[in-house]
């Protein structure tokens, strides 16, 4: 039965633990948002011995290109991104220390045994919502990386985030499972 976990990032192994493909989150904190250049140039950083711009020990990063604020908003329209263009990079991000990533559609094999041997989850936010969940976020700074406009590296506070855990650290992927429960019908 799918449960439904507050969590205030940074999340830690035993958060992880609790979380089961098909579960729902409400993430409070700090996220961060980075697309395929910036996590290019993170990964690049880690492996030339630079320092990182942020501590990602815990975090939770979401794979979002944010629109510009229209006025008196504090971003735009703020939807997931297709997260296999981050497959490349993941098991270096898990390595940092992330737990979550969140973006929308599926990851690769590699990705998921990466996310079981990491410790990590990765989630869904729901594609077509953006304009919703931007309201879930009510502070957004650029970070690192600001050449790189909506794929810069930003910090951003958000209070009840939702998403959905799709895989998990026991190997389940929600989207498979899924298709063989509707099968069934």
């Amino acid at each position: 039965m799918a449960e439904t976990h507050r969590f205030t990032c940074p999340l830690s192994d035993e958060d992880v633990t609790k979380c089961h493909a098909g579960d729902a989150l409400l993430l409070n904190g700090t996220l961060y948002a980075a697309r395929d250049s910036a996590h290019k140039l993170l990964v690049r950083m880690a492996d030339e011995g630079k320092p990182l711009p942020v501590d990602f020990t815990g975090a939770a990063v979401y794979y979002v290109g944010p629109s510009p604020a229209p006025p008196g908003k504090v971003i735009g329209s703020a939807g997931p991104t297709t997260s296999y263009r981050m497959d490349p990079y993941t098991e270096k991000m898990l390595q940092l220390g992330v737990k979550v990533t969140i973006g929308k559609g599926g990851r690769s094999p590699e990705v998921r045994q990466a996310l079981q041997k990491h410790r990590g989850l990765y989630c869904a936010a729901v594609g077509g919502a953006a304009a919703v969940i931007s309201q879930r976020i009510s502070k957004a700074e650029v970070v690192a990386f600001e050449e790189l406009g909506p794929e810069a590296l930003r910090r951003l506070t958000v209070e009840d985030f939702p998403c959905i855990v799709i895989n998990d650290i026991y190997g389940a992927d929600l989207y498979e499972s899924g298709v063989k429960a509707y099968r069934r019908l």
